[in-house]
């Protein structure tokens, strides 16, 4: 495959002033002037290579096709490490699909999805974290997210696990070296130096997993649900935090009877927020169906905000609400602080956390800041804003992350116990290849397939 040449359009399909086509290979040059004529009457090779040069695309029936600009990019100094030719016309529709369409009769073939990318992974141009980071900084929903791929993309998350990596190989090729001579050893301070150096490594993955979350939701946005009893105020929550009146409002309880649903930016954190139907029992069909969506999104999200109407005291309704967000985190708006409180908050911030109790007006939007600052402390941690550092981008990350955590853990408590260097080198062993598969120095072809599957065509 990797000897094939490649060619798809770039830019994202639609009516625009540009619109490019890359073709990548070996084959790459020949396929380019094929199609395309420099102005000059020089061939694109008779240019110094990134140069972009002025000329036009003709048929193969010697027509024209388009007014276009094309550059040579030779390989390995190019975006897959090989052969890249790139052509810029109009972004038209019809423009782009033609020239494409001249790439494959000149022999090219169709590029999968993401597979410029996985060439560069292949090609050994970038690691494993750096090409997930090329989607995340793509479909990026803030400027923190944004900022956190752009960091990604430059190799910190694999600066950091491949400094792991060579310490733990370390403490593989010390262990194996005393096993093969075993009358040079000296167990205290071989014992000492393993626990030593597994503990380092151990909080240095520990720190990654703490900050996992943050990645996530910078990358996918926060998934959270406004739940509560009917005319508490959960689509006056909704309207404020928007600024809009995207939700119909009123005193009549039950107004709100399916999930509605909005992705917003809140201080720079992406949400996916949905105000459900108030929770209660009910004979009413369309209610009844809109309850029921309402419980399986508070079991579905990874935020819960349970609002209860601070103007009055807390209801079966509301403990019931409350009991079933307890294992989940969420966080506790006490709304119409307006209309004075009749809710004990020092009983509901002993229940739940002193800081997981807010109050606030949705009416008067008094308290909507402090929750937008609680948010941020949930998102990035104490520091309420994005750390310096390496950051989990992905749950593949997270999950091998965390087995790898769990082989050192495993590898420790034998060095406390001091049971044969085997039963450590294996569990350390273990954590190496792990942390290896992230970077994609050690993984299988089916998930470097998969993971490039989900790239969108062009990319």
């Amino acid at each position: 495959m990797a000897e094939e040449t490649i060619s798809a359009v770039i830019t994202a399909l639609g009516e625009g002033a540009v619109g490019i086509v890359r073709i990548s290979g070996e084959n790459a040059l020949a396929v380019g002037e094929n199609l395309f004529k420099a102005a000059s009457g020089k061939k694109l090779a008779d240019y110094p290579v990134n140069t972009m040069v002025y000329g036009h695309v003709y048929d193969t029936d010697g027509s024209l096709v388009d007014e276009v600009l094309a550059v040579f990019m030779r390989g390995p100094r190019s975006y897959t490490a090989e052969d890249v030719v790139e052509i810029q016309c109009h972004g038209g529709l019809q423009s782009l699909k033609k020239i494409l369409t001249l790439t494959y009769e000149a022999g090219a073939r169709p590029a999968e999805a993401g597979e410029f990318t996985k060439r560069a992974f292949l090609n050994g141009r970038i690691d494993l974290t750096q090409a997930e980071a090329v989607m995340d900084i793509i479909r990026s929903r803030s400027e923190a997210s944004l900022k956190l791929a752009a960091r990604q993309q430059q190799g910190q998350l694999a600066n950091e696990l491949r400094s792991q990596r060579h310490d733990l190989v370390d403490v593989v090729v010390n262990l194996e070296a005393v096993i093969d001579y075993p009358e040079e050893d000296i167990e205290d301070v071989t014992y000492g130096r393993v626990q030593k150096s597994i503990n380092k490594s151990c909080e240095a993955i520990h720190k990654l997993l703490a900050h996992a979350h943050t990645g996530k939701i910078l990358r996918e946005g926060l998934r959270t649900a406004i739940v509560g009893k009917p005319n508490v105020g959960k689509s006056s929550l909704l309207n404020a935090l928007l600024k809009e009146d995207r939700a119909i409002v009123s005193q009549y309880a039950g107004t709100t009877r399916d999930v509605i649903e909005e992705q917003l930016l809140l201080d720079g954190v992406p949400l996916v927020l949905a105000d459900t139907a108030g929770i209660r029992s009910t004979e009413d069909f369309v209610e009844k169906i809109g309850v029921e969506k309402s419980r399986q999104l508070l079991q579905e999200a990874e935020l819960v905000i349970c609002v209860v109407d601070g103007s009055e005291g807390l209801t079966a309704e509301d403990e019931a609400i409350l009991a079933a967000a307890a294992d989940k985190p969420c966080i506790i708006i006490v709304n119409k602080s307006d209309l004075g409180l009749a809710v004990d908050l020092e009983a509901l911030r002993k229940r739940f956390g002193e800081d997981k109790v807010l109050t606030l007006s949705a009416k008067t939007l008094t308290g909507v800041e402090a929750f937008s600052a609680w948010l941020k402390n949930y998102v990035y941690g104490s520091e309420g804003a994005l750390s310096e550092g390496a950051y989990v981008q992905n749950a593949r990350q997270e999950q091998l992350l965390r087995q790898a955590y769990s082989y050192l853990r495993d590898a420790g408590e034998a060095a406390d116990n001091m049971l044969p260097y085997d039963c450590i080198v294996i569990d350390v062993r273990n954590a190496i290849d792990l942390l290896g598969e992230i970077t994609g120095d050690i993984v299988q072809d089916e998930i470097i397939n998969e993971i490039f599957s989900r790239f969108c065509i062009g990319k």
